[in-house]
């Protein structure tokens, strides 16, 4: 069966959850790759670890260690809340900087 067809047999829209066994049957650079394609196709997604886990079929451990890896590659960042997003659309936090008022210079 060709890779492509493996990875949507086993997808959660059939209802067959991948398990750890399953995930690394699969080649990682062929997993990578289609999350990647999700994330690249549709920009500003934003998903948690359980929504990641329903749209890819993938068991708690697979996916754990699968959004690990793209965080640690730069390729995710993790927000406050938990969910997982690309890095191009990370917004930095401003801190706020107030001036201090010296009352013995004034």
């Amino acid at each position: 069966m060709e890779p492509a067809r493996q990875w949507y047999t086993r997808c959660s829209i059939y209802g067959v959850p991948m398990s750890s066994e399953t995930f690394t049957a699969l080649s990682t650079d062929d997993v990578l790759r289609r999350v990647k394609g999700e994330f690249l196709e549709m920009p500003g997604l934003r998903l948690t670890e359980p929504q990641a886990r329903r749209l890819w079929g993938l068991d708690a451990a697979s996916c754990g260690a699968l959004l690990r890896a793209l965080v640690e590659a730069n390729f995710l960042f993790r927000t406050r809340d938990g969910a997982f997003m690309r890095v191009e659309y990370a917004t930095p936090s401003r801190a706020s900087v107030r001036s201090r008022k010296n009352p013995a210079a004034a």
